[in-house]
């Protein structure tokens, strides 16, 4: 039972029955939202100000219209478009739940709390009307889940009984639900949550193993994690058995084994279900799971994170040992995936107390979480590219309904979370971020003060102190400050700190009211690698991250915020030339040498030397990541030595040549095995199966499988397919719309490689409105794998 978790906000007799169950008391408690609350002036408060305002104009009727359709009730607004009614409907509904709880918690605005009451209370109508406990938007909802539960599985990657993620989405309802009754206090919530876990029970409990572990194929969120948070909410077992049941094992085994097995999966489909071993291995007592847990960890913040604290290329987990992709590709990092590993992180902590878990939430939260709000109008960023050059979109509150969204109006909801935490009577200040607590046990409130990262200094005021006797305080020292002591004032005078336990100071006293604790420290610019040892540079200033705005392109119009399109998340501009990068030339140590700090009450700095543009010396600005916006930006600068710096560029123009020259030729394009490319074309097949061989998906199918290609100009005549040389003896047909294109028997000859072939489209099948592609086995042999496919125009003459 993880009394700090939710035991403050559970019944008596529930608390009590939780506490018999279990015993793992968390090592580190942190302080309920409602105690802690961010002062104006700061980046955090203003983006929960903002987050704030986005909320408000998301209208409840419209996130509540698939709920009450799949109810049979009507309906008293239009359902938001996008994602939100083309097959995740309702998704957005349950991060709307934990949203408002969250705001609410975190500044006790009425509004918020009115609009979660009323949710809560239109999706009670929903439940009742459905009579079974179920409550969810997913289309045609009610026949799909009476199809699972008569045992009829049909799973894919992305796909359950061919709808799009259906336990992903409705893991969304249970949290937001679990959020409404823990964060916003409303009673009902908990009623709906028993009802919701009572129609899960029941929906499973003639399944096999076998089956729910089949089942758990499709992305499925945090669902093991709902149900271990369910168990201590509600003391009930059963939920701690299925919270194990849904911990997909494929992906755990190798994690128990300490293997990294993650290149090529998508990334947030991982993430959410370590969460949940871990909080498995909590409630039961799992030091393996727990270990499993920590070695995923372990592996991605170290080796496959960028600077930034963000993960993943395309949304998946690319090689470790090459972050090329990293570097070329638009699709950088997703928010999601940083927004679940501070949920790891902050349980990890809560275990533990090891600040190297804070070193890594707070370079994420600084870096990643905080720039994916447009500070301006409150957009939420899904990739956060990390090519040079490149730019990120921003939601239309009215049009994008991205799963960035959803989280996104969490993230900026929940600022306070980890500033704070105590272990026992010691408090810990774990966050530069200006705030105050209501420490309500100690009868002890506290103003926190500083302007970091512009200023290198923090004060603590106590504004309340009950007299209880001597309290420690403990002041996180960051990793960052590489071993040099920071300075500490009492009321104004120098004073000695213990070191207590890793990371902090700690001065134990009687506090006063008015005493003031001033920490201050140096800080000094550093640089940090690509993870892959690849020559890519990320300037930091602590935990910060420095960047510079790049403008290749005069007088350039960029779209920054995103239209109401399928794919509208994506940057899909152009991308930087990089002849017009800047690029670090000579030894970093010269570059970090010529870093000047720029006057002026915010962080800047001036690269003086070791830079070239365009064959020319070049002076460059370096500012807080999180401050730029809708620009083009450099958050890694290329690093070479002045000999290579011809060759370099030479190569970089000639491949950028050839990749304009083919993004000219094409039209349409797929990454078979994909979840958004696939979801983007109409996916459908039967018999089919997706994976990974060296880094690339693949799809392959014992029937058949289809897309949908675009082409609206009719001016297609050549479609690539991308095969590997060890899918040998197989035969299929290739189809576009219905007719035969070409009949494939793939032969031995190509080895372990990759290879590409490409299909002329006769005169007669050539289409202005699309295509549908189809791959259909023959009898006894399998369509695939494909590896990629790409539909083309004639080249430009």
């Amino acid at each position: 039972m993880q009394a700090a978790r939710f035991g403050q906000l559970v019944s008596p007799l529930a608390f009590a029955v939780a506490m018999a169950c279990s015993t793992n008391v968390a090592a580190m408690e942190l302080f309920p939202l409602e105690q802690v609350r961010l002062t104006s002036g700061s980046p955090f408060a203003h983006a929960q100000q903002t987050n704030i305002h986005y909320i408000e104009q998301l209208q409840p009727d419209k996130l509540l219209s698939p709920f009450l359709r799949e109810a049979g009730l009507p309906t008293k607004a239009e359902s938001y478009g996008n994602w939100e009614n083309t097959g995740l409907d309702g998704h957005i509904g349950g991060h709307y739940l934990s949203a408002l709880s969250l705001a609410y918690e975190a500044t006790g605005d009425a509004e918020m709390k009115r609009r979660l009451d009323y949710m809560i209370s239109e999706l009670r109508r929903a439940q009742l009307k459905n009579a079974n406990g179920y409550v969810g938007g997913i289309p045609g909802g009610m026949q799909m889940w009476a199809d699972i539960k008569a045992g009829k599985i049909k799973a894919d990657l992305f796909s359950l009984n061919d709808h799009w993620v259906p336990w992903y989405n409705i893991h969304k309802t249970f949290a937001g639900i679990r959020d409404a009754y823990v964060h916003g206090h409303n009673e009902l919530a908990k009623v709906m949550l028993v009802d919701l876990g009572e129609w899960a029970k029941a929906l499973v409990a003639h399944l096999s193993n076998e089956q729910i572990q089949t089942m758990l194929i499709s992305e499925h969120g945090g669902m093991n994690e709902v149900f271990a948070d369910m168990y201590d909410i509600t003391g009930d077992k059963d939920y701690l058995k299925l919270a194990e049941q849904f911990s997909q094992k494929i992906i755990l085994d190798p994690l128990l084994k300490h293997e990294d097995k993650l290149n090529g999966l998508h990334a947030n489909t991982q993430i959410p279900k370590v969460i949940g071993y871990l909080r498995v291995s909590e409630e039961e007592h799992k030091q393996d799971w727990h270990d499993a847990a920590e070695f995923f960890w372990e592996t991605v913040t170290k080796h496959r994170s960028v600077s930034i604290g963000g993960n993943s290329v395309r949304e998946h987990f690319h090689d470790s040992k090459d972050f090329t992709s990293m570097v070329e590709d638009v699709e950088g990092p997703e928010t999601c995936n940083t927004y679940n590993m501070l949920k790891l992180s902050k349980i990890l902590y809560q275990e533990s107390g090891d600040s190297r878990y804070l070193d890594f939430y707070e370079r994420a939260t600084f870096n990643h979480i905080l720039s994916s709000q447009n500070p301006d109008n409150g957009g939420l960023v899904y990739f956060t590219a990390m090519r040079p050059g490149h730019y990120r979109v921003y939601s239309n509150v009215d049009k994008s309904m991205w799963c960035c969204v959803g989280s996104g109006i969490e993230n900026h909801s929940k600022y306070g979370e980890m500033i704070y935490a105590h272990e026992d009577n010691e408090l810990l200040i774990n966050l530069f971020i200006g705030s105050t607590l209501n420490w309500q046990a100690q009868g002890l409130t506290l103003t926190q003060a500083t302007h970091f990262p512009d200023q290198n200094s923090m004060t603590l005021t106590i504004d309340k102190a009950a007299g209880k006797g001597k309290q420690a305080i403990s002041i996180r020292v960051p990793a960052w400050m590489n071993g040099v002591a920071p300075e500490l004032l009492l009321n104004g005078k120098v004073v000695k700190a213990e070191q207590r336990r890793a990371g902090y100071l700690t001065l134990e006293r009687t506090w006063h009211k008015g005493d003031t604790l001033a920490f201050s420290f140096g800080v000094k610019p550093t640089l940090e690698q690509l993870p892959d040892g690849s020559n890519y540079y990320s300037v930091l200033y602590g935990p910060v991250v420095l960047a510079s705005k790049v403008e290749p392109f005069a007088n350039e119009k960029l779209q920054y915020i995103a239209d109401g399109s399928r794919m509208g998340h994506i940057a899909a501009g152009p991308t930087c030339p990089p002849e017009a990068l800047p690029i670090m030339v000579g030894e970093p140590t010269s570059f970090l040498q010529g870093l000047k700090r720029l006057p002026g009450d915010k962080l800047a700095f001036e690269a003086e030397q070791g830079v070239r543009e365009k064959d020319e010396p070049k002076k460059i600005d370096l500012v807080p990541f999180f401050r730029i916006h809708e620009s083009r930006y450099e958050v890694y600068l290329p690093q070479m030595s002045a000999a290579k710096y011809p060759e370099f560029m030479a190569a970089a123009k000639a491949k950028e040549a050839a990749a304009e020259r083919l993004a000219k030729q094409t039209l349409d394009k797929i990454n078979p095995g994909e979840q958004q490319p696939e979801a983007e074309h109409n996916f459908a097949g039967e018999g089919s199966r997706a994976g990974v061989n060296k880094g690339v998906h693949w799809r392959d199918s014992s029937d058949w499988f289809a897309y949908d290609l675009a082409d609206k100009q009719g001016e297609a005549n050549t479609l690539r397919i991308t095969y590997f040389g060890g899918d040998i003896n197989r035969t299929f047909d290739i189809l576009l719309n219905d007719k035969l294109l070409q009949t494939v028997e793939m032969k031995p000859g190509h080895g372990d490689n990759m290879y590409q072939v490409d299909y002329q489209i006769p005169a007669n099948m050539v289409s202005s409105n699309g295509y549908r592609l189809k791959f259909v086995a023959k009898p006894g042999s399998t369509a695939g794998g494909i590896y990629g496919i790409r539909l083309l125009k004639a080249a430009s003459k």
